[in-house]
């Protein structure tokens, strides 16, 4: 079966970055995505309180989206 997603302009590029860095199509990473992040999650998921308790703009975290897309770490 064949479904089509649609995704804000942003995301689709982000997701085509990623996958391209990654040596996939889109296509096939977002089925990653989606079968183990949504599909195969338990249905009911614990609250964790302290996530995000250390949450910080500093640094490049922010930005590792980016960085992976642009071949960091690669040689």
């Amino acid at each position: 079966m064949s479904s089509t997603l649609h995704v804000p302009d942003e995301l689709a590029r982000k997701l085509a970055a990623a996958a391209a860095a990654r040596g996939t199509t889109a296509d096939e990473l977002a089925t990653e995505l989606l079968r183990g992040h949504v599909l195969d999650a338990p249905s009911e998921q614990p609250k964790l309180a302290f996530v995000g308790i250390g949450a910080s703009g500093d640094g490049i975290s922010h930005q590792i989206d980016e960085l992976l897309a642009d071949g960091f770490g690669q040689s």
